[in-house]
This record gives C-alpha cells, sequence and structure tokens, in this order.
C-alpha cells in the first residue's frame, strides 16, 4: 500500500521538524519526506490540508484489562480506543490476571495484539512473581517473550533487600526498572493529604509517602548502577528530588498522568469518584510543579495510566471507588489543553507524548524520519468535540471530563502503514 499524506503541517520533534510538507508511505515504512521517491505512485492519498500531521504517540501506561477482567475491557475495545486516540505504541503494566510473570502469558498477550492489527503493544513484565514482592521473576525470559521493562504497577515492593536484588539483576543485563515511587505504610490513603481531604474527611496521602520512597529508591540506583523510570510522580518535593538525581547524573527517567496537568484536588468536589486517582491529585502547588517540571525537562513524558473499570466500580462512595480513569482518548487533547493553557510551543508539547516516550522505554517508535515505520496520527487541533459516553471506544466509560469539551481531534491513524482509525476505514 503506497500512501501519500498531502498538504499538512508536519511536526516531528525528534527531527525538530515543523514544516508543510507532503509524506510518502511504503511497504510500511516512511518512504519519502518532503518529495516523493522515484517511481512513486500513491494507491491513496490523504488531504491533510489544515491538519497536523505528527508520529503516532507513544502511551506509557495502559491496562487493557487482559487477560482476567475482560468485564472491564477486552483488548479489541481498547486497542479501538487506542487508534481512536492517535496513540499507535503503548505500554501495558503487568498487574492483568494471571499477573504477566510468565513468558507465556507474555506471548499470548502479544500474538492476540498482534491479530487484532491495530496498535502496537508492549507489555511489562512482573518484577516480582504474583506481583508479591518476594521472588524475582525470570527477566530474561519475560524480556524474550517480548517485555520491554519490568514493573510491579501499584504493588509496592515492602522488602528493600528484594528490590536491591532486583536492580543488581536488571542492571546486569540492562533492564529498565519501572516503580511507582510510594512508600506502602504511608500510602494507602485515599485522597492528598491537605485541606481538601480534611474538609470531606477522606483519608490522606502525605507527600512523604512518595518522598520517602524516592529517597530509597535513589540510594538504590546510586549502589546498583540500575536504570529506573519512575512512574507517576505527583508532587512539587517529589519532582524537586527527581531534578537534582538528574543533575547529579543519576540513571532515571519520570512521566505524570496527564489527568494530573490539569486536575487538582479541588476538582473532587462533592465526592467525585471519577476524580480519584492513585496517586491522588493534589493542590494547586502540587499541579503548579508539575507544569514547572514539563517546561523545564525534569518530566520526560505523558502518560494516560488508561484505567477502564465499570459503572459498579465508580458508582461507590469515593473511599470505595476504584481510581483511574480511561485516558487513550483524550492523551492528545489534554496535552493540547496544556500547551495552550501554558504557551508551550506544539512541536515541545507533542515531544511529551511521542518522541520522548519513545526514548524512555527504548522503541524505534514516535518519530517521521525516513525508513521508520510509518506509524502516524493526523489529527485538527482547532475540531471542538464533547466527550460522551457514546463517542468513547473504550468499554470504560470512567472520566472526569464526561460533557467536557475538547479541542483538536484524530482525523486518521496509521499504523505499519495501515489506515487503522479515520476515513477510507471499512471495518
Amino acid at each position: 500500500m503506497k500512501i501519500q499524506i498531502q498538504g499538512g503541517r508536519l511536526i516531528d520533534p525528534a527531527a525538530n521538524l515543523d514544516v508543510q510538507q507532503d509524506l510518502y508511505i511504503a511497504a510500511g515504512k516512511i518512504v519519502g519526506v518532503g518529495s516523493a521517491p522515484a517511481d512513486f505512485t500513491a494507491n491513496k492519498t490523504i488531504d491533510a490540508q489544515g491538519l497536523i500531521v505528527c508520529p503516532g504517540l507513544v502511551d506509557l501506561s495502559a491496562r487493557l484489562r487482559e487477560p482476567g477482567s475482560e468485564h472491564r475491557a477486552t483488548l479489541e475495545s481498547e486497542v479501538a480506543a487506542a487508534a481512536a486516540g492517535g496513540v499507535t505504541s503503548l505500554l501495558c503494566p503487568p498487574d492483568t490476571d494471571p499477573v504477566l510473570d510468565e513468558p507465556g502469558l507474555v506471548e499470548m498477550l502479544k500474538f492476540r495484539a498482534r491479530t487484532l492489527n491495530q496498535t502496537h503493544v508492549y507489555p511489562l513484565g512482573a518484577l516480582t512473581q504474583g506481583l508479591k514482592g518476594e521472588v524475582l521473576t525470570e527477566m530474561n525470559q519475560l524480556t524474550e517473550a517480548g517485555c520491554v521493562g519490568f514493573s510491579q504497577a501499584e504493588a509496592p515492593v515492602r522488602n528493600t533487600q528484594v528490590l536491591l536484588r532486583a536492580l543488581q539483576y536488571a542492571q546486569t543485563f540492562g533492564f529498565t526498572v519501572w516503580l511507582r515511587p510510594e512508600d506502602p505504610f504511608l500510602g494507602g490513603g485515599v485522597a492528598a493529604s491537605g485541606a481538601v481531604a480534611s474538609r470531606l474527611g477522606l483519608s490522606g496521602v502525605s507527600v512523604i509517602a512518595e518522598t520517602v520512597r524516592l529517597h530509597t529508591i535513589f540510594d538504590l540506583i546510586r549502589s546498583t548502577g540500575a536504570r529506573v523510570h519512575l512512574c507517576r510522580l505527583s508532587s512539587a518535593a517529589g519532582l524537586e528530588l527527581v531534578r537534582q538525581a538528574k543533575l547529579e547524573g543519576l540513571p532515571v527517567t519520570c512521566d505524570v498522568n496527564i489527568h494530573h496537568v490539569s486536575l487538582t484536588d479541588v476538582d473532587i468536589g462533592y465526592f467525585n469518584s471519577q476524580m480519584r486517582f492513585s496517586p491522588p491529585l493534589r493542590g494547586a502547588r502540587d499541579r503548579d510543579a508539575i507544569v514547572a517540571a514539563l517546561a523545564d525537562g525534569t518530566i520526560d513524558a505523558l502518560c494516560s495510566d488508561h484505567t477502564p473499570v465499570d459503572d459498579d466500580e465508580k458508582l461507590l462512595p469515593f473511599d470505595e471507588a476504584t481510581p483511574g480513569a480511561i485516558g487513550l482518548e483524550l492523551l492528545l487533547p489534554l496535552t493540547l489543553r496544556w500547551a495552550s493553557e501554558h504557551k508551550v510551543p506544539l512541536q515541545k508539547a507533542l515531544a511529551r507524548i511521542t518522541s520522548e516516550p519513545a526514548r524512555v522505554a527504548g522503541l524505534k517508535a514516535g518519530t517521521l524520519a525516513m525508513g521508520a515505520v510509518a506509524d502516524i496520527c493526523v489529527f485538527d487541533p482547532k475540531e471542538v468535540w464533547k466527550v460522551e459516553r457514546q463517542s468513547i471506544k473504550s468499554q470504560g466509560k470512567n472520566s472526569p471530563w464526561l460533557g467536557y469539551e475538547m479541542e483538536g481531534r484524530v482525523r486518521m491513524t496509521v499504523v505499519g502503514g495501515q489506515v487503522v482509525h479515520g476515513n477510507h476505514n471499512h471495518h
């Protein structure tokens, strides 16, 4: 299939490119930027006049709920949501049921995703068996099966010696360990400690739950030299520690949940369980620190932390509701919203959801370079649309943005040279 994407504004953060040019695709690869290769005849021409053409988005955390939680979502529904959101590569955490701690399970998930042929799915393997934090998994075998890193998802490793051994092992083989910095003994609340939680009578998670764990992780990195990606930071104090660790030269990267860029604990309002997240939404000072850390590069990437749950799990009192929100279809518009609110150049904003997450995860993705796999997102930056249950492809309808208007909509998603969402797409 030879495709010409015509007349669009091409933004490729990896190449520092922002220019109006045509893009040429053949045999699933990008074969021309600006000018067609010799003897190129397009089977299909896509008119991208007035639209932005950028690399397909790379999402560092999206729960697909398979295996084991198909009542919440299926691989079919969630890769369709990814395609609708312009997400062409995603990483899924290992907290499935059963847990991704066996090569066979990883191979099956990879196979299922490949047959659906919609978006590239990269599993994170479990760091410990059953995510119990006690016995290390066979990381080598899991890597061969297709894991791109190792994570505990939301389950802590309580035993620091186990964490030390995990980092030693990972360092020996050059694996990256993905850790969510929250001390298991200080965490456990449902909202950020502070005035809002107190007023609502909700149990609090204090900032030290994050900072105490970060100090431990950084000490273990100093001792082992292991590469660690820190998932979902939430506080000004935590980000300051990451900033210092990076200045010191420690091999660390970090991300935040895109919802934490726009929302604060005040948005909980009157116990709105769609606003329950893990880590929790914090105050305006922390949110401002997130915005500043995105600007100076302390935060490498934004992710959706896509977590589909069924209505029963959200229609509970705030402190019993399942944390998390869907986000595959909102990652782009929420990123554009942050960029316009804070005057962030589009190219720099898009880097946080394309080239930067690809670098963090070690993927050959997030670029429109010649010879790269043709994973492309074409979007209208001006189109306004309403987030409504019927317009959401994800099986989960749990979003704090239901009923709100978003600016910026994906018109077409191309994965490996195939149109998986958008016009001429007769499924």
